[in-house]
């Protein structure tokens, strides 16, 4: 439906305890029921009747980082309140007391809290000209809330080692409608390696150096062994590109438009030569889909913590290897052409050859195949939904190697992308509905071993304007990713996420706050599944009060 409650302003900057048992079921969570207004939910006395003005804190079923029993150390790496669209400024000092740069783990984390009235916001936080983290803010109660956020940055671990200046930026507008400034405070935890596990053991998850990119040109170690490019990339602002996946093209008459539809991509290039491609993830913000009662308490996957996109770019580092500086550039498949919408800032990973001083290579194979997106436009009428079916996929093979003092290692990436939505809408747009589908699917063999990762993102919701301005939204999103490594014939290891949201909420539209009547549940469900155990919590609320924290591992 047309947009009533934007979520972010067009321009906004932005171990475990039991063994596995089971796999993880590949099935979307069902929506939860929204109460009806007046009746407690489920008979509980302490769930109010409709939202107030005050409600749970945001939280989510994801654990906490795991932490090493070690002597820790704490860094202040940003502390700001944002009005406006100025970045904090400050600088990072890295401790010594606490493994002296070579550290067991890192954790960031992040608290906020704000109050008043305000739209959710992007930010980013960079370490040297380094993008470590990348967040979006919830909306808030109008007495207010407290939120935190931990991610685990040991990855960043030789970013941090030296003294660097410090960039934060969650851009926000203050005035007398949205009231509400966003205090924000960033800290480092330092943990000194476990006697178990040294931190030499790290080093092949550990890069020996992260670069940003300086005019969209790196210049990578002349000993570089292994790369990675990560790309932080979010749709938000620019038109419609906050919600890219409900857009049609230009015959539809529907209020957010792009000519080639909905399908998006994001694609890297070394020196204009495509070197990976990749699905974004459909991130919601906490005021998506028209609804913002669906996310005061639960957000969506991934909101808080947006993961980069990440693409393995060793077989190029026989091109890049030469001492000079290479382009990198990231482009984004489907966003109209001189649109703005995008954020990509890239990261690259280097892992050096501590006993060569140059590692030399080359590409040995490039095989593209061609892009497919296709839409196709069924028109409605006054009595019937209009509806858009789109089918959207691609395929990139790239081989080659690179020569170390261990030999020659070849290294082979096959990723395989695939997208289906039926998009359907009534005139006026007050019935707005999607059902979709993301696939991901990415083979990487090298080294004498194979890395499977099979991704699958989904969407599945419907919003409606009924009688009285009643303004209702129902919607599930699923986050899934199965991954399986094998390595010299040993035993394969795998790893499934799987991250389900489920939402219901209905409010008065177009009226002021207190008239709004509103009614909600969510219910998340987050399950993480190792070789080692398992991570099971679910949570779910009704009107802003939590009303269930379940732990099933």
């Amino acid at each position: 439906m047309k947009r009533r409650v934007m979520s972010m302003q067009a321009g906004a900057i932005l171990a475990a305890a039991a063994p596995a048992a089971a796999a993880v079921p590949h099935a979307a969570a069902a929506p939860a029921a929204a109460a009806a207004p007046g009746a407690p939910a489920g008979g509980r006395p302490d769930v109010p009747a409709e939202f107030g003005t005050d409600w749970h804190d945001p939280v989510t079923a994801a654990p906490p980082v795991p932490k090493p029993h070690t002597k820790s150390c704490e860094v202040t790496l940003a502390e700001a309140e944002f009005r406006d669209f100025t970045p904090y400024q400050g600088s990072y000092t890295p401790p010594t007391a606490c493994g002296h740069g070579r550290w067991g783990k890192v954790v960031l984390r992040l608290d906020g809290k704000v109050k008043g009235r305000q739209f959710d916001r992007l930010g980013y936080l960079r370490v040297g000209g380094v993008e470590v983290f990348r967040t979006s803010t919830p909306e808030p109660s109008p007495d207010g809330i407290t939120w935190s956020v931990e991610k685990d940055v040991t990855r960043y671990s030789a970013t941090l080692r030296r003294d660097q200046p410090v960039e934060m930026l969650i851009g926000n507008v203050v005035d007398d409608t949205y009231t509400g400034v966003i205090d924000v405070k960033a800290t480092l935890t330092f943990y000194a390696p476990e006697r178990s596990k040294p931190s030499s053991s790290s080093s092949a998850t550990v890069p020996d150096q992260v670069l940003p990119l300086s005019d969209n040109t790196v210049t990578t170690p002349r000993n570089s062994e292994r790369l990675i490019a990560e790309v932080y990339a979010t749709g938000s602002g620019g038109g419609c590109e906050e919600y890219w996946y409900l857009t049609v093209p230009d015959a539809a008459p529907y209020s957010c438009k792009a000519a080639d539809g909905p399908y998006r991509e994001v694609q890297i290039s070394v020196d204009g030569q495509l070197a990976g491609i990749a699905t974004p993830f459909p991130t919601v913000w906490t005021g998506g889909w028209s609804n913002p009662f669906l996310w005061y308490v639960i957000p969506g996957p991934r909101a808080f913590d947006i993961k980069p996109v990440e693409y393995d770019l060793t077989h190029f580092a026989g091109l890049l290897n030469d001492g000079r500086p290479h382009r990198i550039d990231v482009s984004v498949v489907g966003v109209p052409k001189g649109q703005a919408g995008w954020s990509t800032p890239v990261n690259i990973l280097a892992w050096q050859d501590e006993k060569s001083a140059h590692v030399t290579g080359a590409l040995t194979r490039h095989d593209a195949g061609g892009l497919t997106n296709k839409t196709s436009y069924t028109p409605g009428s006054p009595g019937t939904e209009h509806r858009l079916d789109t089918r959207g996929g691609h395929r990139l093979t790239v081989s080659g190697y690179v020569d170390t003092s261990h030999g020659r290692v070849t290294t082979t990436v096959t990723r395989e992308l695939a997208h289906t939505s039926a998009h359907r809408w009534t005139d006026g747009e007050s019935k707005d509905a999607l059902t979709a589908e993301w696939t991901d699917r990415e083979r990487i063999t090298g080294g004498g071993r194979t890395t499977r990762t099979h991704r699958t993102y989904t969407m599945d919701g419907t919003t409606t304007l009924g009688a009285g301005d009643r303004l209702r939204t129902v919607l599930g999103l699923g986050d899934r990713a199965e991954t399986v490594t094998s390595a010299h014939g040993r035993r394969p290891n795998r790893t499934v996420l799987d991250d389900r949201y489920a939402g219901d909420a209905t409010y008065t539209a177009d009226v002021p706050r207190d008239q709004r009547h509103a009614v909600g549940t969510s219910r998340e469900r987050y399950r993480l599944l190792t070789d080692r155990g398992c991570c099971d919590r679910g949570i779910a609320t009704a009107q802003g009060t939590l009303t269930e924290d379940r732990h099933r591992c």
